[in-house]
């Protein structure tokens, strides 16, 4: 039998249409329209608006949970990854109105996605830059619907990885982190800074959900 918290959790789940939710794509674009990627390398570039969207977004403690955390800026909010794939009006006009897990896009979000997302992101874009790189056989077979392309569909990370998270902080990753970073060999591995470049973004991001991590605790209920 569930409790009366776990009910009203699970109705807040099942009854609450999900929806786009801009916020990610808004702290994103800001983040790279302030020049925060200028003169850095990429990795570190993503782990700064990684940490951006951190420090910036909603937090969100919703009433008798135990696990703390949504996406977006509310229950079922479903943000986007214009980096990967910048939606069009028409892809958010079908996502509102199809049959089978529809999400709900409010006349405002197309605004800003009009106004602000989709300017910015058209032609930078993850998706574009491999559609430009592809073959013309690949193109007409993508075209045909023979597959489908897997940045349309899902945001980055959403698999499960290995279990090191379960076992070990996020202070012992930074600590490993550290320590690779200090036998790098500038001298005789060509790939040294490359190395630095990726290591460095990966502590970044590390110390990016630290703050997240402790601002999100809190005390369960009965």
């Amino acid at each position: 039998m569930l409790t009366n918290r776990v009910q009203r959790l699970r109705e807040q789940s099942v009854n609450t249409k999900p929806y786009i939710c801009t916020e990610r794509a808004e702290l994103l674009t800001d983040f790279y329209q302030s020049g925060g990627a200028d003169n850095v390398s990429t990795p570190v570039a993503r782990a700064l608006a990684f940490k951006h969207i951190l420090e910036n977004k909603t937090v969100i403690i919703n009433e008798g949970e135990l696990i703390v955390g949504e996406r977006g800026s509310s229950p079922r909010a479903t943000p986007t990854y214009p980096e990967l794939c910048s939606h069009t009006i028409e892809d958010l006009d079908i996502v509102n109105s199809r049959e089978r897990t529809p999400f709900l896009v409010s006349n405002e979000t197309k605004n800003t996605f009009k106004d602000e997302i989709i300017p910015f992101w058209t032609g930078r874009t993850m998706r574009e830059r491999v559609f430009q790189s592809m073959s013309e056989d690949w193109m007409i077979a993508f075209e045909a619907g023979i597959y489908t392309e897997f940045m349309e569909q899902r945001a980055p990370g959403h698999a499960i990885l290995d279990n090191k998270i379960y076992h070990r902080g996020l202070n012992d990753f930074i600590a490993d982190i550290q320590q690779h970073l200090s036998t790098l060999d500038y001298f005789d591995d060509p790939e040294a800074y490359s190395k630095e470049q990726e290591l460095k973004a990966m502590e970044i991001a590390a110390n990016a959900v630290i703050p997240l991590q402790s601002v999100m605790r809190t005390k369960p209920e009965n």
